[in-house]
C-alpha cells in the first residue's frame, strides 16, 4: 500500500481512483464496511482505492484541547487498511488554514485535482469543509459537475456491545475507558492495542519476581481503565501472553499512571528502548492496595494464572475456528 503525507506526495501521473474520507480512528467494524465497499468498487472499476484521513484529529484544530483518545495510531491504521486491500493512504495535515477550505474547494483540491476521483464512498453522516458545512448531498451535487459517483453506505454494524447501539469510534473509546475489553473487541473486530517504547520504571516488579515492561504510550492514547488485564506483549515480532497492569500502583503510593506488561513465564527479557505493542484481551480485576506484601504476591500470582488461562483459551478457540 502506498502512503502519502500531504497532497504534494501524490504521484503526478496518478489516474482515476475510488476514494473514501474520514478520521477512521480504530478502523472498527463499521469503518471496515465502508472501506471494504470502496476496495470492492475500485476493483469493479479497475482503478486503485484511496483512503483519506487527517493528522491531527480535526477537533484538536477546531477546538484546541478536545483531541479524543486515539484507538489506533497512523501506522496501525495503515496496517489495518492494507489488510483490507486499500491501495493508498493519504494523510492530510489538518491545519487552521486547511480547516477554512469550503466544501466546494475541498472537493476540487483533493478529490478532483489530485485524486481524480471516479467514485466516492461514504457513510450517511459524512461532513467536510469549513464548519463541516459539506454533506453527502452536496458531494453528490458536485459529482455531476466533476464526473464522479457517490455511494452512501447506510449499513449499520451493531452487536451486544454498548447495549446494541451502532458501532462507532466513540463507543469503542467509551468501552476502553470503562475497561470493557470484550465489548471494545466486538466493536473493533480485534483486541484493543496500545503501543510505545519500553522505559525504565521503579523496577518494583523485578524486585517482586515479576519484571514488567513499562510502556510509554504516545499522547492521547486510549488507555484502558485502571486495573489488571490479560493480553499479549509483542516485541521483536514475538507475541507473548501477558498480565498487564494499568494505573498508579496504589500499593506503593505512586502517582504516575503507567501501562506495565509482564510476559508470562519468560525469563531474562531485555526490552528497554524497544517499541512494543500491548493487546488487551480481558479485564481481570481492579486496582487494590493490599495489607501485606504476601497479600500482594498472592494476588499477582493469581493474576498471572488467570491471564495465562484466558490467553490460552482465546488462542485455542481461534485455532479451532
Amino acid at each position: 500500500m502506498q502512503r502519502w503525507r500531504g497532497l504534494e506526495d501524490i504521484p503526478q501521473d496518478w489516474g482515476r481512483s475510488v476514494v473514501t474520507i474520514g478520521s477512521y480512528d480504530g478502523v472498527h467494524r463499521g469503518h471496515q464496511l465502508i472501506i471494504g465497499r470502496a476496495v470492492a468498487r475500485a476493483r469493479e472499476l479497475g482503478v486503485p482505492s484511496v483512503v483519506v484521513t487527517f493528522d491531527p484529529h480535526p477537533s484538536e484544530v477546531v477546538r484546541p484541547g478536545s483531541h479524543p483518545p486515539i484507538l489506533a495510531g497512523y501506522d496501525r491504521r495503515a496496517e489495518l487498511m492494507a489488510g483490507l486491500g486499500v491501495d493508498a493512504l493519504l494523510v492530510l495535515p489538518f491545519t487552521a488554514e486547511f480547516s477554512q477550505l469550503s466544501p466546494a474547494d475541498f472537493i476540487v483540491k483533493v478529490l478532483v485535482d489530485k485524486l481524480h476521483a471516479r467514485a466516492v464512498i461514504e457513510g450517511p453522516n459524512f461532513r467536510f469543509g469549513h464548519r463541516a458545512a459539506g454533506n453527502v448531498d452536496f458531494l453528490r451535487e458536485l459529482g455531476g459537475t466533476y464526473d464522479y459517483e457517490v455511494d452512501v453506505i447506510d449499513l449499520v454494524e451493531r452487536g451486544t456491545a454498548g447495549g446494541g447501539v451502532p458501532f462507532s469510534s466513540s463507543l469503542a473509546r467509551k468501552l476502553v475507558a470503562e475497561g470493557d475489553m470484550t465489548g471494545a473487541a466486538e466493536v473493533l473486530g480485534r483486541p484493543h492495542r496500545v503501543e510505545g517504547v519500553v522505559v525504565r520504571g521503579a523496577q518494583r516488579g523485578r524486585e517482586l519476581g515479576y519484571p514488567t515492561a513499562n510502556v510509554e504510550t504516545p499522547p492521547h492514547t486510549a488507555v484502558p481503565a485502571d486495573g489488571v488485564y490479560a493480553g499479549w506483549l509483542t516485541a521483536n515480532g514475538e507475541r507473548m501472553p501477558a498480565a498487564i497492569s494499568v494505573g498508579t500502583n496504589p500499593q506503593f503510593d505512586a502517582t504516575e499512571r503507567t501501562v506495565e506488561a509482564y510476559a508470562i513465564d519468560r525469563v531474562g527479557l531485555d526490552l528497554y528502548g524497544l517499541h512494543v505493542t500491548v493487546d488487551f484481551l480481558a479485564y481481570v480485576r481492579g486496582m487494590a492496595k493490599f495489607e501485606s506484601l504476601e497479600g500482594l504476591l498472592e494476588a499477582i500470582a493469581d493474576d498471572v494464572k488467570r491471564a495465562r488461562e484466558l490467553t490460552r483459551t482465546y488462542d485455542t478457540e481461534r485455532v479451532e475456528r
